[in-house]
């Protein structure tokens, strides 16, 4: 069934209490999960004799279900009250078992197994008697899907992929849920946080006790990281960062390992990293690690450069030192681009005040993408801190979807930054819309906040302009996974623009950022480059061999791969692994953030850089990237966009100047 004009996902209203939320989400999950039942008993009852209606009825199921696991992890991850975060964790659970189900429903296989694609003549839906690409591409998909979930075991090798599909999603609920919960603190005296800016130590006034409290959350911890005179303090802050999750997370992350191992071996693959891979762009588990020295490789020599130059610098407080500890890197770091390149970050926090970023960061996109928000202030959310803008064509006016902002950290609440989905856009049945979850300040960002900022919502662009399709299973984000990152790394650029910049970066005094200080922050930027690749591909050598090798000890494992990949030295006695939340949801494939990057490289080099708002090339972009969401393959969309295939020529050529 379609509408012609699909309206936003309804809310409980903005006054509803957490016993309504919870109602709301097991009704919503209770109806979603009984519709996609009844379309699927349909399909084994009585299916549809086209092939072309079959599809659309297991493609409407389907976006029943993802309706449901999208609210669960949602809410599991956002809502303030746990009643509600639990209740959304269930839901999710619920949705994994059916899918899973599905996947292992023989008579289901058989019939997919058996519809006519169209080649031998058929007429089921293309003009000349077979599907039209996109459903032959779906046919293609579930046909795939059926053949990697086990459906061709005996029972009792079924009945045991079950059991480990739901047991792997109750665990990575958990590890996350432990992550997210788990906010350690740092009590100080006021006097030890002398460094930190004006505006961050007035927010941080003393208790009664006389000390301070600095949490582990990303706007207490950078910035103590970066800019605390006391060693010791941020030896502590460190110390407590590395050390969220820990020990609870290490035998989730132990049984989760073995249960994927497990799992591909049922399914007859030789590890997790192999079966995980096959969809991807990347294609082959081996490749992983392959790809992981390359960059490696490539990354040495900047590497060694510029680390020669924070080590000098270090060598004038500690004379003889032979490396910089992890403890002080940032704070060095910092040092240098204040001292030597002449980029003083106090200074930079004073142009980026959160609400003029967030205005700008719509502005920049609405006139890049050729969209228009709209404030919607009285529509239902699950926090005040939530704001919610409807989405329009600036040129039709057509409506394009619904995005939520949830900016700010609080108790309970998912402690990175991401876009989730509320629901995924199909063509004439609902209306895309996001939700991007961080956890900035309320006051002065970091540039690197700043930029961050941009790349979640190049996400959420990408989730809204690509929820336009025909099929649910193409909606959005919908690509090979390790490509999803490269539109949001590729809209970073536009945070880095003095003309940009310029247009929303203003002090107290009203004045725009210097374009000549813009020009040093990008130099400043450069500048690391080189060890910040090593430092991603310890976390990718660390997130595949952890899968393919399930090691006893993963802490002592961990140590090896940072002695082998990263330029800071291990600090004893802490457990990053254990807060590495990327080893829920992208497994073995932490490789993707860098793998994504070079081909982010290369979209951006079609870019003038003289003129980030082109017209012709930012509407090519958004029509041939962004929009076709995953009706093709990444690659073909990249070269659909570039007019060839995509290469390592641009990363390659940043990285080495």
């Amino acid at each position: 069934m379609t509408v012609e004009n699909p309206a936003p996902l309804s809310l409980p209203a903005r006054d509803a209490d957490a016993a309504a939320w919870e109602t709301w989400v097991r009704d919503r999950a209770a109806g979603g999960l009984a519709r996609a039942q009844e379309l699927v008993d349909g399909l084994r009852t009585a299916p549809p004799s086209a092939t072309l209606d079959v599809l659309r009825q297991w493609d409407r199921a389907s976006l029943e279900l993802g309706n449901v696991a999208a609210l669960g992890s949602l809410l599991g991850n956002v809502h303030p009250d746990e009643g509600v975060r639990t209740t959304a964790e269930q839901a999710e659970q619920d949705v994994s078992r059916v899918v899973t189900a599905l996947g292992l429903d023989r008579g289901l296989f058989e019939l997919f197994d058996g519809l006519d694609d169209g080649t031998d003549g058929g007429a089921d839906g293309g003009a000349d008697g077979g599907l039209d690409a996109q459903a032959a591409r779906l046919l293609a998909k579930v046909r795939r899907d059926f053949a990697r979930s086990g459906v061709d075991r005996d029972d009792t090798t079924r009945e045991r992929i079950s059991a480990i599909n739901e047991r792997m999603t109750e665990i990575d609920q958990e590890f996350g849920k432990v992550i997210r919960d788990d906010v350690r603190t740092v009590r100080v005296t006021p006097e030890r946080l002398a460094g930190l800016p004006a505006d961050w130590l007035e927010a941080h006034p003393a208790d009664d006790d006389g000390l301070v409290t600095v949490t582990t959350d990303y706007p207490d911890a950078v910035p103590t990281r970066m800019f605390c005179h006391d060693a010791g303090v941020r030896a502590d802050m460190l110390d407590a960062f590395l050390n969220r999750g820990w020990p609870a997370t290490e035998p989730l992350l132990r049984e989760l390992f073995d249960l994927r191992h497990e799992l591909a071996g049922l399914v007859g693959f030789a590890d997790w990293a192999a079966y995980d891979a096959e969809v991807k762009m990347i294609g082959e588990g081996p490749a992983i690690p392959a790809f992981i020295d390359r960059i490696a490789e490539l990354a040495e020599e900047p590497m060694r450069r510029d680390l020669a130059v924070v080590l000098e610098r270090y060598r004038q407080d500690h004379p003889g030192a032979e490396q910089v500890p992890a403890t002080d890197a940032a704070y060095y770091e910092e040092l240098v681009r204040k001292e030597q390149l002449q980029v003083d970050s106090q200074r930079v926090r004073t142009y980026f005040a959160f609400p003029k970023v967030r205005e700008g960061l719509l502005a920049v996109t609405g006139r890049l993408f050729g969209l228009r928000y709209e404030e919607v202030p009285d529509a239902p959310v699950w926090h005040d801190d939530v704001t919610v803008h409807d989405v329009t064509d600036a040129e039709t006016g057509a409506a394009l979807g619904r995005i939520y902002l949830d900016l700010h950290p609080r108790e309970g609440k998912y402690k990175h930054a991401a876009q989730f989905t509320l629901t995924d856009g199909v063509a004439g049945q609902q209306l895309p819309e996001g939700v991007l979850v961080c956890n900035f300040s309320r006051g002065l960002m970091e540039h690197d906040h700043v930029v961050t900022l941009f790349h979640e919502f190049g996400h959420l662009v990408h989730h809204v302009l690509g929820g336009h399709v025909d099929w649910a299973r193409f909606a959005g984000v919908a690509t090979e996974w390790d490509f999803v990152e490269a539109p949001s790394q590729m809209l970073e650029e536009w945070a880095w623009d003095a003309d940009i910049l310029r247009s929303f970066a203003t002090d107290e005094a009203s004045e725009s950022i210097p374009a000549e200080l813009v020009a040093a922050m990008r130099r400043s930027d450069d500048f690391g480059k080189g060890y910040l690749a090593r430092v991603q591909m310890f976390y990718a050598s660390m997130s595949y061999w952890f899968h393919v090798e399930r090691p006893e000890d993963l802490t002592a494992r961990m140590v090896e791969l940072q002695g082998r990949f990263s330029p800071w030295p291990y600090r004893d006695g802490t457990h990053m692994f254990a807060s590495f939340g990327h080893l829920g949801g992208y497994s073995s494939a932490y490789y993707t953030y860098m793998w994504s990057l070079v081909i982010a490289k290369d979209l951006f080099s079609a870019f003038d850089a003289d003129d980030l708002f082109a017209p012709e090339v930012a509407r090519r972009y958004r029509d041939r990237v962004l929009a076709p969401g995953g009706t093709k393959d990444a690659a073909d969309l990249v070269a659909d966009f570039l007019g060839r295939p995509y290469t390592f020529d641009a990363y390659a050529e940043w990285l080495a100047r």
